[in-house]
This record gives structure tokens, sequence and C-alpha cells, in this order.
């Protein structure tokens, strides 16, 4: 295992559809723990997905149980190769940030559950049904996934939100 520099924007890796994982090997399960080391050593990370090291390839990694307001009720750490959302439905604002885009954050919808399918690290399929900040991370990572960024699911750069001057406030403006 092996912490990787984060990918930060501008760089083109972040807008590439990544390609799907034909087989699952050595390679493939380094990188899986390349993303949890990785994800590990950021201080808010809940998720990262390949292309955030740099790596055009459909892999995830989403633990939310970092997060102190929801250390209970989730799947703890989630490794998913070529994840897929295969159902999603309610709505949910949260505040998002990004490890590679890290001077900001904004307030995002997302649905507010969702039922993922991907391969784990032994090649067997698997199906996370996840809600709240479980629901919206798996969002985000898989949005790498294909190109998009949170910041492409806001208005406009005006919602932006600097890091620097964020003074408590909430998290989450809930809509059903």
């Amino acid at each position: 295992m092996a912490k990787r520099e984060i990918v930060l924007y501008p760089d083109p890796v972040l807008r590439r559809v990544c390609k799907p994982i034909k087989n699952i090997n050595g390679s493939t399960i380094s990188l899986v723990d390349d993303l949890v080391e990785t994800m590990c050593a950021a201080p808010h990370g809940v998720g990262i997905s390949a292309p955030q090291v740099g790596e055009s390839v459909r892999v995830i990694v989403v633990d939310v149980s970092r997060n102190k307001r929801y250390k209970r009720k989730n799947h703890g750490l989630i490794e998913l190769i070529n994840p897929e959302i295969v159902h999603a439905e309610g709505e949910k604002i949260t505040r998002e940030g990004c490890m590679s885009l890290p001077e900001y954050v904004a307030f995002v919808k997302r649905a507010r559950y969702v039922v993922v399918r991907g391969w784990d690290r032994n090649e067997r399929e698997v199906e996370i049904e996840a809600k709240n900040l479980e629901a919206v991370a798996l969002q985000h990572e898989i949005d790498h996934l294909d190109g998009i960024l949170f910041i492409d699911r806001i208005a406009s750069a005006s919602e932006l939100i600097c890091r620097d001057e964020l003074k408590g406030g909430k998290d989450e403006k809930n809509q059903k």
C-alpha cells in the first residue's frame, strides 16, 4: 500500500471517462489498497476515485464512518470496481467538497438513497444500498469515473464557498 498524490483540478485526467476494469488482478488490488491509504491520509476524506490519483479506470473507495457524524449506520469501508448506480430516489442537498478541489465546497443536489452495483477485490459482484452521506459519497465518486466534478452540479461559480470562509453553519439542506 502506498499513499499517492492527489490530482488537482484542472488536470485533464479528472475530465476523462474512465475505462472499466476487465480483469481484477494484482495491479487492481494494489490500486484499491493505494486508494484506501490515500483516503485515510486525508483529514476529512470519506471517498476517493482512481482518477484522483491519475488512473483512468473505474475504481472507487468510500468510508463515511470516517466522519464523526456518521460513525454508525453505514457499511464501513466500501471498495468497488466498475461501480454503477442501478437505482436512485429522493433528494438531498448537501455541502460537498473534493480532495481534487481542496479550496472550495458547494451545496449540491443528490439522490438521498441509491443502490450501487459493482465488484469487490475478490471478484464477487456486490450490491450496496446506501442513504444520506453514504449515498452522496458514492454518487460523488462515481461521478469522478465519468469525468464529472461536483462543480458541474452547481448553477454557477458564485455558488462556490471558499473553505477558509466557513465558520460553522448547517452542512445540509434537506428536501423531500
